[in-house]
C-alpha cells in the first residue's frame, strides 16, 4: 500500500469535504467528547447509507467550507458552530430517523475524577457486598450504611453526584469499587444545520399536531382581538356576518319588520304548540321504519313441542 504524504492526505480531505458539502444541504453537529474511535467507528457503519461523518480540526474544516461559501452562501452559518471538539453528520433522509441512530449508539462508561458529570447519579439502598474495612469510604461521602452479615449495606438513595458537576476522587472510587458505570457517551447532537437554517436538537420533538395546536390557538386569539375590536378580518367575517344576522333576528323578533330568515322563527313563538309537534314528528318518522323492519314472531308447530317435551339435558 503506498503511503501517501501529509500534503497529499490533505488534499483529499479538502477534496472529499467539498463534494459533501455540494452533496448534502441538512447536517447534524455533533459533540465527541468521550468518544473512542473504536466506537465511533461503529457509529459509521451503523449509518452508513443514510449519514456522513465528517470530522477535522476546526481550521481546516472552516477554510473548506469558507471555499464553498461562493457557491453556497448558505454554508455560513456552520462556520461559528466549529467550536472545541465537534463534528459534522450529513445526511439527506428524515433528521429524525439519523438522530435515533446516533442516540441508540452510546456506551457505558465510568464516573472519572476530573470530569464534568452530564448527568445526575443515584446511588439507591443495597447491600454493597463489601466487608467492614471500606467503611471509610462511605464516611468521606456522608453515606448513611449499617453492616449486615458482615457487609456493608447502603439504608438510603443517596444523590451522589450533581448533573454538571465535577466528579471527584471520593465519588469515582466508590463507584468503581460498587460496579456502577453511571455515564453513557457518543455522538451528541449540539446544533441542526437545515438548508441555511440552524436551530436546537429539541426542534426535532416538534410533531405536526403541535403545530395544528399552536395555529389553531393563535387563530382564535386573531379572531377573539377581531371580534373585540370589530375590525373584520378573512378569519373572523363569518362569526361577524352570523352575529349580524342574530341581531336582525332579534329586531324583527321585537317588530313588525319581517324578513326571510325570520319568518317561520316569529311563526314558531307566535303558536308554541307547533315546538311540540316538530319535536315529535322526526321521533314517529324514525319509529315507523322500525314496526316496519320487525319481523313476525315464528309460530311454533305443534309436532315440534311434543317432541321435545319429555326429552332431558343429557337424552
Amino acid at each position: 500500500m503506498v503511503q501517501l504524504s501529509r500534503r497529499q492526505k490533505k488534499e483529499n480531505y479538502f477534496r472529499r469535504f467539498s463534494k459533501v458539502l455540494s452533496t448534502y444541504d441538512r447536517a447534524f453537529v455533533v459533540c465527541a467528547d468521550n468518544v473512542r474511535s473504536k466506537q465511533l467507528q461503529q457509529i459509521r457503519i451503523a449509518l452508513r447509507g443514510s449519514a456522513i461523518i465528517v470530522f477535522g480540526k476546526n481550521t481546516q474544516m472552516r477554510k473548506v467550507i469558507s471555499k464553498q461559501i461562493e457557491k453556497d452562501p448558505r454554508l455560513e452559518r456552520l462556520i461559528p458552530l466549529l467550536k472545541q471538539n465537534v463534528g459534522l453528520v450529513f445526511t439527506a433522509r428524515d433528521l429524525n430517523e439519523v438522530r435515533s441512530s446516533l442516540e441508540s449508539n452510546r456506551l457505558e462508561a465510568p464516573a472519572k475524577a476530573g470530569t464534568i458529570a452530564p448527568k445526575d447519579v443515584i446511588v439507591t439502598a443495597l447491600n454493597t457486598g463489601l466487608g467492614p474495612e471500606k467503611t471509610s469510604f462511605f464516611q468521606a461521602l456522608n453515606i448513611q450504611t449499617k453492616i449486615t452479615r458482615g457487609t456493608i449495606e447502603i439504608l438510603n438513595d443517596v444523590h451522589i453526584i450533581k448533573k454538571g458537576a465535577k466528579v471527584g476522587q471520593s465519588e469515582a472510587a466508590l463507584l468503581k469499587m460498587l460496579n456502577i458505570n453511571p455515564f453513557d457517551y457518543g455522538l451528541q447532537i449540539v446544533q441542526v444545520f437545515d438548508q441555511g437554517s440552524v436551530y436546537g436538537p429539541d426542534v426535532l420533538d416538534i410533531t405536526n399536531e403541535d403545530v395544528i395546536h399552536k395555529f389553531v390557538h393563535g387563530a382564535s386569539n386573531a379572531i377573539s382581538l377581531s371580534l373585540g375590536l370589530g375590525y373584520p378580518t378573512f378569519a373572523s367575517a363569518h362569526h361577524m356576518l352570523i352575529n349580524g344576522f342574530q341581531d336582525l333576528v332579534a329586531l324583527s323578533v321585537e317588530t313588525d319588520y319581517t324578513f326571510n330568515g325570520s319568518e317561520k322563527i316569529k311563526e314558531y313563538l307566535a303558536d308554541p304548540s307547533k315546538f311540540v309537534v316538530a319535536a315529535a314528528t322526526p321521533t314517529v318518522a324514525a319509529a315507523a321504519p322500525a314496526a316496519a323492519v320487525k319481523a313476525p314472531e315464528p309460530v311454533e308447530s305443534e309436532k315440534e313441542s311434543d317432541s321435545d317435551m319429555n326429552l332431558g339435558m343429557f337424552d
